[in-house]
């Protein structure tokens, strides 16, 4: 029996609306076909993320594997395609994939170390910086989404939602962040982004001491990759040392990844707001210290 643990029952059912006993056993005859089709064997209890089940599996010569299992989406169907390009530099490698269902073969990392646990935050955030320089340094392949359709599309909505703010100063911190990206829109890059590099989607490795995972991947500008870093762990006395440390590290323009992190504070602040929340108080205050 494949175990889906509940808590992935309950995320699917919280942001999916799928009711809970169909996924499980939707999800329990996909895991065992990939098991067959790709020759693998259970090697471990099943773990997840808030839309993953990932079971630890032998494959056919005993070489140890992670079988990853998720819903296709505008977000993850870029992830077989970014790990392909990377091959193992700087980020879990991809052993096979499914284009129609999402299922991932993926190397066995470490799930005991995770970045997260390092106790120095700052060292951990050099960690993050240092694997986005390797990761950014390629082009993004064609058929990616792209910062440039997100950040016109950013603008579009922020004219719309602004009025729901009901607080005056932040208002007015969203518009300000609405005019930085304006200033860059025109100039979107062309990097190969991983977009969702905090520290609890860094683990470590045999072959290196930390490997990225779980790419929801876009083509862009890096600037807009320092966002999870700053929030990850959040303290905002670091807010500065971080993003100058991650800048000077992947060297970048600071003024352009200024513009494209407070980008990203108003985009989780305008999907917030659509959904009826306020926007999180640590994105609000990352987005004032970096406007000055």
């Amino acid at each position: 029996m494949i175990d889906i643990p509940a808590a992935l029952v309950a995320s699917y059912e919280s942001f999916g609306g799928k009711a809970g006993e169909a996924f499980a056993t939707a999800l329990r005859e996909r895991a065992a076909r990939f098991l067959d089709q790709w020759e693998l064997r259970l090697d471990g209890p099943s773990m997840n993320g808030r839309c993953a089940l990932v079971l630890p599996v032998l494959r056919a010569d005993g070489t140890p594997a992670a079988l990853k299992l998720q819903d296709v989406d505008e977000e993850t169907a870029g992830e077989p395609v970014a790990l392909r390009v990377w091959d193992g530099e700087g980020a879990v490698r991809l052993l096979e994939a499914d284009a129609d269902t999402g299922t991932l073969l993926l190397e066995r990392l470490d799930s005991g170390r995770v970045l997260a646990d390092l106790p120095d935050s700052r060292e951990a955030t050099l960690v993050i910086a240092r694997l986005l320089a390797r990761l950014t340094a390629v082009e993004a392949p064609a058929g990616l989404r792209r910062l440039g359709d997100i950040a016109a599309q950013l603008l579009d909505r922020t004219s719309a939602v602004l009025p729901q703010v009901s607080d005056p100063a932040e208002r007015r911190l969203l518009a300000d962040c609405a005019a930085a990206v304006r200033e860059v829109v025109g100039e979107p890059g062309d990097r190969l982004l991983h977009w969702d590099l905090h520290f609890e989607n860094v683990l470590a490795a045999d072959r290196a001491p930390w490997l990225a995972i779980d790419p929801k991947p876009l083509a862009g500008d890096p600037g807009f990759d320092l966002l999870p870093a700053l929030w990850n762990r959040f303290d905002a006395d670091e807010v500065g040392w971080r993003f100058d440390a991650m800048t000077e590290v992947l060297g970048l323009d600071r003024n352009r990844a200024r513009a494209w992190t407070l980008g990203r504070v108003l985009q989780n602040a305008l999907w917030a707001v659509e959904e009826g929340r306020p926007p999180s108080p640590d994105h609000l205050e990352i987005g004032r210290r970096l406007r000055g």
